[in-house]
């Protein structure tokens, strides 16, 4: 896997935000942008080869080898009940660190990373009809677009967390 960002995450020793700065790291889904905190970035690779999970929930797509260790990999646009799409050349592989586990998510395309200050971040409008925006941080307004902050840990809870890592365990075993 050819990565994009070094191990760690980190660019610096600055924290996420700084001086009321957030520091994101952008990415899309269909014709959407999100972003997450950098510091739950590990590194973003290219697309590799991924060893299924029999029985695995809907959304984990199976498990890679990172380095000797075996890492979980999530379709983001299943667990978000998005229409799945063929990865090509712009798909890639986000190691991040969600809750103290390390999972992949697969994701359209990595965008950039971004400063943005806090205060163009509102909080996300509610919606009707059922559809939770729990996970759902804010959305922050630039010039030109908008890009949905989305909170990793609300996404997956604890009970989600568990399950994704038991069977990568039983797969690693």
């Amino acid at each position: 896997m050819d990565a994009l960002i070094p191990s760690g995450g980190q660019f610096s020793g600055k924290a996420a935000t700084d001086g009321g700065l957030l520091q994101l790291v952008t990415f899309n889904l269909d014709d959407e942008e999100y972003a997450i905190d950098i510091l739950k970035v590990q590194e973003i690779n290219r697309m590799t080869a991924i060893t299924k999970i029999p029985n695995a929930p809907y959304h984990v797509e199976g498990v890679v080898n990172l380095r000797g260790r075996v890492i979980p990999v999530v379709n983001l646009r299943k667990k978000l009940a998005m229409a799945e799409r063929e990865h090509n050349e712009q798909s890639r592989i986000m190691i991040m660190d969600i809750q103290g586990s390390i999972m992949g998510l697969i994701v359209d395309a990595v965008s950039e990373v971004l400063r943005i200050p806090a205060n163009i971040v509102e909080p996300p409008p509610p919606l009707s009809m059922g559809i939770s925006t729990e996970y759902i941080k804010g959305i922050a307004k630039l010039e030109d677009r908008l890009i949905i902050l989305v909170d990793l840990g609300k996404l997956f809870g604890i009970g989600d967390i568990a399950l994704i890592g038991e069977a990568a365990t039983q797969t690693a075993a």
